[in-house]
């Protein structure tokens, strides 16, 4: 017997279906099922909510886009519990499954046909000034530092492995995974790195300064930025707004030690689903 937890977006209409019939074959196959508490009540599967800690699974199935995706990786907090994405949406970098073919692809996780792709995670510790480190947090795409008054720019001392870069003149900068280069980073125009690499991304947002390109770095190469000038900044991870950071405040990124684990059924080739993500031709 695993556990299984289902997590699904809560305004996809053909989640709740996904959700249940998933539900009902893996209980059928004598598995446990549950769903977080909020999931279920927004896709009115109550029975399915259960207050439970995602790191007691041995499966996530995961039914919405990219986003939904996140979250997931979010909910197990580090735990390396592998994940089937189902892609309940439009096409996306990290959801493989198309929902006609999730319950075939249930019954070849438990026959073993399935291989794991491992994503390399960021590891954020902010470095309050006069305080000292907090508790590290972890992002699969990127960690983000911008500006948080509309109009002005931020500060931001950067140093890269112990000595100091330079400090940017922008409305953010972005330290992003491999895994993140298609995301965000993307939009600065920064490179699309295939996610099978393990490096780390620095791209600034709108720079103010003739120095304006992204740099890859090693990821033993730990990244420091440090808030100068008396203007707020915001930390946001993967989209989620964490702290607010003041002058002399520290934020370091270096590669987690913990991954994310993505359930595969063949080779996924990464460059097709960028060329039909941007519709590229042939010709």
């Amino acid at each position: 017997m695993t556990a299984v937890l289902i997590a699904a977006h809560h305004e996809r209409t053909e989640a709740a279906a996904l959700a249940q019939a998933a539900a009902d074959q893996l209980r059928a196959a004598g598995h446990e099922v549950w769903m977080p508490t909020e999931d279920a009540a927004a896709l009115h599967l109550d029975a399915l909510g259960r207050d439970r800690p995602a790191a007691e699974a041995g499966l996530v199935l995961s039914l919405g886009g990219d986003g939904t995706m996140l979250r997931t990786v979010q909910m197990l907090d580090g735990a390396e519990v592998p994940i089937i994405g189902v892609n309940v949406g439009l096409l996306g970098y990290l959801a493989e499954v198309e929902p006609a073919a999730m319950l075939h692809a249930l019954e070849r996780f438990f026959a073993g046909d399935f291989v794991t792709e491992s994503r390399m995670m960021l590891s954020v510790c902010v470095d309050r000034a006069g305080v000292g480190p907090g508790t590290p947090w972890r992002a699969l795409n990127e960690a983000v530092l911008e500006k948080h008054e509309s109009g002005h720019t931020v500060r931001l001392l950067v140093s890269i492995d112990g000595a100091v870069f330079t400090s940017y003149a922008a409305d953010g900068l972005i330290v992003a995974t491999p895994t993140g280069s298609t995301a965000y980073s993307l939009s600065a125009r920064g490179p699309v790195v295939s996610p099978a690499h393990r490096a780390l991304l620095v791209t600034p947002v709108s720079p103010h300064m003739l120095f304006d390109r992204s740099l890859v770095l090693d990821p033993d190469e730990e990244i420091k930025v440090e808030v100068m000038g008396h203007r707020p900044v915001d930390l946001t991870l993967d989209g989620r707004r964490m702290a607010s950071l003041a002058e002399g405040d520290v934020v370091r990124c270096s590669p987690a030690a913990e991954s994310a684990l993505f359930v595969r059924f063949g080779r996924r080739r990464f460059h097709q689903i960028l060329k039909a993500k941007f519709g590229l031709t042939d010709r």
